[in-house]
């Protein structure tokens, strides 16, 4: 009897690919594969690749290049290439890795188990054999996220309700690699956050290229503000937490279902880009300045004690001295509780890829360093801000040498945000819940106490 596959899968690229990566190990293990996280033990090595920026791609390229090393010196007999770069530049892959052995595009997930198992056709005496390639055109997305293996810790989860997206942005590849927007029927998101609460998540966190348009492909008149509601209802989702929301679709139902669900955390992850409305109209982000702010002052006034996150793109084409100082200007007088900064990546296929006045990468670095510094210093008094108040938290790791618990309260998102050190507990487990004080700062991050060390725990049920 042929022993099992072992599998080393190399997961790349954001919390969206994150569930694709996750749905494939599910796949794997019901297809009778065993995982392993050595990649030297391995027989088959797959990488799911993220293909939106050069810097991703750089990082996939380097993945690849260690897997078919070892598929050249070690025990590795299989290659497989997954995701958003294959879909992207499936040629220039194989030109690049020709020992690869099987390819598979975003919208084929579900012939990864084949592509791992299948063995390679023969070749020829002079000839490489051909490569199994799994590449569909997009098609209307029927898959659902179920019995997911799942990479994140156990309590909190990625919940994602829509793939593709219709926006046009100029800097973005997405659409061309992902498709048009498709939302997910309510029922079916429903279902799969029911999956994901039996788990052990107690925080779910809602994903899509574009959130905030969610429902209006199919129909679905509640959109975003109904998921919210229905989600809201379920039994066991302590947190509920909007991610990647596009500031021109925000409706004023969103922002009272934001206010009033109980467990919808009052945070938002509203990506903005930019400012300055020449800029604004380069990238086709269908807002204005002007909008822009409305929405902000809406969003404070009307939600209380809202954080809100936000990203930039410092570098866009064209962009002058006089457009960068009135978005470093924006950025020191509204005072955002997060915010991310990209130098603007070069992506030939795309609109601005094409646009005259590319800036130097020197250039949109030190921009985008600068937007940093700026963002640092509110970030450090907003953090200082916190300290004698009292707020939950939710545990996320077991305790240090030093005897504290890494969490998060609930304006701190999972992975790209500061956290809490909870000092002076006994040991709590990852999940819980537990009313702490600030106590003092460590630059982003906060160092808190219990209030009770008697509810040590016991907020999660």
């Amino acid at each position: 009897m042929a022993r099992p596959t072992k599998v080393a899968f190399v997961a790349l690229g954001c919390a969206k690919n994150l569930v694709d990566s996750e749905k494939m190990l599910g796949q794997l293990v019901e297809a009778g594969a065993i995982l392993t996280a050595a990649e030297a033990d391995a027989d088959v090595i797959v990488v799911n690749t993220c293909g939106f920026l050069a810097a991703s791609r750089t990082e996939a390229h380097e993945a690849i290049a260690e897997a078919v090393a070892r598929k050249r010196t070690g025990r590795c007999r299989r290659v497989v290439v997954a995701g958003c770069l294959v879909q992207r530049d499936r040629e220039k892959l194989l030109e690049a890795f020709p020992q690869i052995d099987a390819l598979v595009g975003v919208h084929n997930r579900d012939d990864l188990a084949a592509a791992v198992l299948t063995p390679r056709k023969p070749g020829g005496r002079r000839r490489r054999p051909a490569p199994d390639v799994y590449l569909g055109d997009y098609h209307p997305y029927v898959a659902t996220d179920t019995a997911r293996l799942r990479l994140t810790p156990r309590h909190y989860a990625y919940l994602r309700v829509s793939e593709g997206c219709d926006r046009k942005c100029t800097f973005c590849t997405i659409p061309a690699i992902r498709g048009p927007m498709h939302s997910k029927p309510p029922q079916v998101v429903l279902d799969e956050a029911r999956e994901l609460i039996a788990d052990g998540a107690v925080e779910l966190n809602v994903i899509g290229q574009d959130t905030t348009s969610y429902g209006r492909d199919c129909g679905y008149e509640p959109g975003l503000a109904g998921l919210l509601r229905e989600l809201d209802r379920l039994p066991g989702a302590k947190w509920i937490r909007l991610l990647y929301a596009y500031p021109s679709g925000f409706t004023d139902g969103m922002i009272d279902a934001i206010a009033g669900c109980e467990h919808v955390v009052k945070y938002v992850d509203l990506p903005l880009q930019h400012i300055n409305d020449r800029i604004l109209r380069a990238m086709r982000r269908q807002v204005t300045r002007s909008e822009t702010e409305a929405l902000l002052a809406r969003l404070r006034e009307r939600i209380p004690g809202l954080v809100i996150r936000t990203t930039l793109i410092a570098g866009f084409p064209g962009e002058t001295e006089a457009e960068f100082e009135e978005l470093m200007t924006f950025v020191r007088e509204f005072r955002f509780d997060a915010l991310g900064v990209f130098p603007y990546s070069h992506e030939p296929d795309t609109p601005a890829g094409r646009m005259k006045h590319q800036l130097p990468d020197r250039v949109r670095q030190q921009r985008a360093d600068a937007l940093m510094r700026a963002q640092q210093n509110i970030a450090f008094e907003l953090a200082a801000a916190q300290i004698g108040r009292t707020f939950d938290v939710l545990i996320e790791s077991p305790p240090d040498a030093g005897g504290r618990h890494r969490a998060r309260h609930a304006g701190q998102g999972p992975e790209v945000d500061s956290v809490t050190y909870v000092r002076g507990l006994s040991p709590l487990s990852p999940g819980d819940f537990v009313r702490v004080r600030c106590v003092e700062t460590c630059e982003y991050d906060l160092i808190a106490c219990p209030t009770d060390v008697t509810l040590a725990g016991s907020m999660r049920s």
